[in-house]
């Protein structure tokens, strides 16, 4: 009996809804059903033991079987990524000292889906289906007829989306009998995924920490260290990149563009060792897409539509996550929603940076990729928010800003605190300092929503809880916390050393 409570509790967070389906909500009418709008087949998995404490009236969202591509449905493809020296676009071979060959291919692919392997569903199965919830006390809080939603990723494992990428990337590596990963972390919610994965399937990882976040963060370190993985603060003295920072820039705060160059320098130089990425790269965007996909079929169940999806975004998984599978909706005529990318001011890539050919990485070892940057030798302020703090937008984000398919922000880090603190006082839940920023920009538009009367249904992206990021709480709740803003002296130096790229693609 104490089993079947815990069960339903469950479902009950899955799948809350304040109020009593219609009959044409339950019936699907009126809402953008998959099943009758799609011409692809779709095919999905369960959750074992919690199907059965599913309320009659609403079905169960399963965990999908199948990753989106966004690229296979856009009218435009992205320019592809270019070699470093050569200018010229990259061969898979150029590829393979640091990827396995699945996600090689996963990289170049324009399959519409692709399929899950059963392990990493069943690993998947640890934190899969994650709630959608509605922020009812939140609404309260601010007075506003808006209906907020907010689907949670903070249930994993890691306390983030991150592991959506991390198991298959960790499992596809163990399938061409990689031994050692590598990679870089801001915040640490990449890297500790990645330590978790690896502890999963026995592989050994070394992670490169922005020293930044690896100071102001050192229980995120314990975690990965607890999870069996080597931690270094970047820039550190292991690297020739490293050591080339630290020569000029003794005290240099590090940024993910420099733990990037010390990662990728240590797996290209070791057989058995290849590079992990947790946000940026395609195949990485695609694994996220397993968040939409669901809360796709969590908003039918309750049948509603968002007027308005909202995320952050720093390199753009979890934003990419949420989103591709309902810009492919919206690309059908099924739903118009606006789609909004929330960034840090300090950092502001999509808002500020230009559209161009540049490095992934500040050493330039990295293919180059057509994205918004500030330049790939940016070096943001210490915001809180480590995980936002990139020179540059994943390449089919910036290509997807560019289609007009979407928009973007910049909120300074006072202004989301202050949301987060609302947030936390009323839905309970701590966010990290990432996602704070899709907070306050949710806050933003349900106070319009107040003055206007809309009862708009607002949908965000709520990527993991703040457990680990308490320091940054106590700033903000002394009143030590300030807005760091970037500067365009800052901006236009790295801006001037972007590569010249004469050929189009």
């Amino acid at each position: 009996m104490a089993s079947c409570s815990l069960l339903s509790a469950y479902s009950a967070a899955t799948f809350f809804c304040s109020r009593t389906p219609s009959s044409a909500e339950k019936t699907g009418q009126g809402s953008f059903m998959l099943r009758t709008k799609s011409n692809h087949p779709r095919r999905y998995g369960s959750r074992a033991g919690v199907r059965a404490s599913l309320s009659a009236s609403l079905k169960p969202t399963e965990i999908p079987r199948q990753w989106y591509n966004l690229v296979a449905d856009l009218p435009v493809k992205p320019p592809p990524p270019l070699h470093p020296k050569t200018f010229q676009p990259v061969k898979p071979e150029d590829l393979s000292p640091l990827l396995p060959d699945e996600l090689i291919k996963q990289e170049a692919s324009l399959d519409r889906f692709i399929d899950i392997p059963d392990e990493v569903l069943d690993i998947y199965q640890l934190w899969r289906p994650t709630p959608l919830i509605r922020a009812k006390r939140l609404e309260k809080l601010l007075d506003t007829p808006a209906r907020i939603y907010y689907k949670y990723e903070g249930v994993s494992p890691a306390g983030s989306h991150k592991p959506n990428t991390s198991v298959p990337q960790v499992w596809y590596n163990a399938q061409e009998g990689v031994k050692k990963v590598v990679t870089e972390t801001g915040a640490g919610q990449w890297g500790s995924a990645l330590s978790f994965a690896c502890s999963l399937f026995g592989l050994d990882c070394e992670v490169w920490q922005v020293r930044a976040s690896y100071d102001q963060k050192p229980y995120r370190r314990l975690m990965m260290q607890t999870w069996g993985a080597k931690v270094h603060p970047s820039p550190s003295e292991i690297t020739e990149a490293g050591r080339k920072i630290l020569q000029e820039d003794p005290s240099s705060p590090g940024s993910l563009g420099i733990a990037i160059s010390e990662a990728v320098e240590v797996a290209a130089s070791n057989a058995d060792t290849k590079y992990c990425l947790g946000s940026v790269l395609n195949h990485v965007l695609l694994h996220q897409t397993v968040i939409g996909e669901e809360c796709i079929k969590q908003m039918e169940a309750i049948g509603e539509t968002p007027d308005i999806i909202i995320g952050c975004t720093g390199g753009g998984s979890n934003f990419a996550g949420l989103s591709f599978p309902f810009i492919r909706e919206k690309l059908k005529g099924n739903i118009k929603p606006i789609i909004r990318a929330i960034e840090p001011a300090a950092c502001p890539s999509l808002t500020k940076g230009v559209y161009a050919y540049d490095y992934g990485d500040t050493a330039g070892m990295t293919p180059l990729m057509k994205m918004h940057t500030l330049g790939h030798d940016f070096i943001p302020d210490p915001i809180h928010a480590g995980g936002l703090r990139y020179h540059g937008m994943a390449p089919l984000i910036s290509h997807v800003y560019e289609l007009g398919l979407m928009e973007a922000i910049a909120i300074p880090q006072i202004e989301c605190f202050r949301g987060a603190i609302q947030f936390a006082r009323s839905e309970g839940i701590i966010p990290a300092p990432e996602p704070t920023h899709a907070i306050a920009a949710t806050i933003r538009e349900a106070l319009l929503c107040r003055e206007s009367g809309e009862s708009k249904v607002i949908l965000t992206a709520m990527c993991g809880h703040g457990h680990f990021d308490l320091a940054a709480y106590e700033k903000y709740l002394q009143g030590d916390m300030v807005d760091l803003s970037f500067s365009e002296e800052k901006i236009h130096a790295s801006l001037a050393k972007v590569p010249r790229v004469a050929a189009q693609f």
